[in-house]
């Protein structure tokens, strides 16, 4: 009996024309993110899930639903209400007369690219049924584990200026985010031109073909994790962590799964790039993306308005970063 041979591996050339080739085929239905369609691909790669907090209309939706169509992957989107229960999102044991048994019955956690829409809409306990699957690729009913499709992956959408019916995320599910991201209003001109490109289709819906599949992704992955990093960009990647627990606007600082975000998205983001080392450049890139949202700031700080964002950017200026040329793995 013949076994059938591994996949091979992409190089990481392959990775980066892949990976250029998906974004210009979500680009064909989604202006004006590409910085942000950028970091969200880099970890899919890396592994990770997707938070994209912004204001309503500027596209969250349509960007998640493209980049999943694009990597061909399934997607199921889930539109998160106060009234929403668990198994609304995990499943549930239902009653089959013909066997006399209890079946589950899989929710629409059982896809590849689960979109939870507004989903600081939901109470705590409802957003906490996704922790499980975010952590361990799996949902646990009545006793019963039941592991997800690989790949899985979250991309959940929030609204950050509305406060009546909504409830904020518990900083345990913010730190199961690999990145958090904002999509921000388009320029002028980029309006225009999604005025236009809607005009011209005559229809609602953009069409997006698939680049690649569910297989293809699990390659790709294979690829960027077959990637080394230098132990100095390692290094700055703790010590930016670190630094975070030090400050003195900041009660909570970033876990250790924040640092390991930052290098992992920056390395998925250098092949990307089509480089097979890290520099701490790719390192800056990412690291509101990655840290930000799990920094607690002190009552002083908020009272005084600092932002997150911002004690990061401090932070990197001011911790030391090892030379790019030092950054290069051999």
């Amino acid at each position: 009996m013949t076994s059938t041979p591994a996949p091979r591996t992409p190089t990481v050339a392959e990775i980066a024309r892949t990976g250029e080739a998906v974004l210009a085929e979500v680009a064909t239905a989604v202006v004006g993110m590409a910085p942000a369609l950028r970091t969200a691909l880099a970890t899919v790669l890396a592994g990770g899930h997707v938070l994209l907090e912004d204001v309503p209309g500027v596209g969250k939706t349509l960007a998640a639903r493209s980049l999943a169509t694009a990597l061909g992957l399934d997607f199921r989107r889930l539109q998160c209400t106060p009234d929403l229960l668990p198994s609304d999102i995990t499943g549930s044991l239902v009653y089959d007369p013909a066997t006399t048994a209890f079946e589950f019955r899989p929710g629409p956690v059982f896809t590849g690219v689960f979109l939870a829409d507004e989903i600081n809409r939901t109470p705590p306990k409802t957003q906490s049924a996704l922790l499980e699957a975010m952590a361990e690729r799996q949902v646990t009913v009545e006793g019963t584990s039941h592991p997800l499709p690989a790949p899985f992956h979250v991309i959940a959408t929030s609204n950050p200026v509305e406060h009546e019916g909504t409830y904020p995320l518990p900083e345990a599910q913010l730190d199961r985010f690999m990145v958090r991201l904002g999509v921000g209003y388009l320029d002028p001109a980029a309006e225009a031109d999604v005025l236009v490109r809607r005009l011209a289709r005559r229809e609602e819906a953009a069409r997006v073909r698939a680049v690649v599949d569910a297989d293809g992704v699990r390659a790709l992955q294979a690829g960027v994790e077959a990637v080394e990093v230098d132990r100095d960009v390692v290094a700055y990647c703790v010590d930016l962590a670190a630094a975070t627990r030090e400050h003195r606007q900041v009660e909570v600082g970033a876990s250790p799964r924040g640092s390991q975000a930052l290098v992992l998205v920056a390395r998925a983001l250098a092949v990307l790039d089509g480089r097979d080392f890290v520099t701490p450049e790719d390192v800056k890139d990412v690291a509101q993306a990655t840290l930000a949202h799990r920094l607690t700031l002190t009552p002083q700080a908020w009272a005084a308005g600092v932002s997150p964002g911002a004690v990061v950017e401090q932070l990197l200026t001011q911790v030391p970063s090892p030379a790019a040329t030092a950054a290069r793995s051999s």
